[in-house]
């Protein structure tokens, strides 16, 4: 299982905090320093939508004008923006056996799928 994030996130904190709790081995990708591939994030984004994967609550989006805002508008542009801003990436996606399985933190979400 790989956890995708970054550390001084706090859903990350709190995921990586319940896979703890519940003995759950895992490899931690910290997206700031290694990076991510388009690849991977048009995986993300045909999983879970490309509007899910991008953050639109956290501060990097929110540092966008309304019309740079706007001009992310599909799939390609938000991947494009993802890749050169990866804070805007919603945090953690979980993968297991080299599928995404979750992203951000809900407990009910990760009982259900992980406990």
């Amino acid at each position: 299982m790989v956890v995708y994030g970054i550390p001084n996130c706090n859903t990350v904190k709190k995921s990586l905090d319940w896979l703890k709790a519940h003995k759950i081995d895992f490899e931690f990708h910290d997206f700031k320093k290694k990076g991510i591939t388009p690849e991977k994030l048009n995986e993300w984004c045909n999983t879970f939508g490309w509007e899910t994967v991008l953050n639109r609550k956290g501060l990097t989006w929110k540092k966008l004008n309304k019309e740079e805002q706007a001009e992310i508008d599909n799939q390609e542009k938000a991947i494009n923006y993802l890749i050169e801003n990866t804070s805007a990436i919603k945090r953690p996606i979980i993968e297991k056996d080299s599928q995404a399985i979750l992203i951000s933190f809900d407990e009910t979400r990760y009982n259900e799928t992980l406990g």
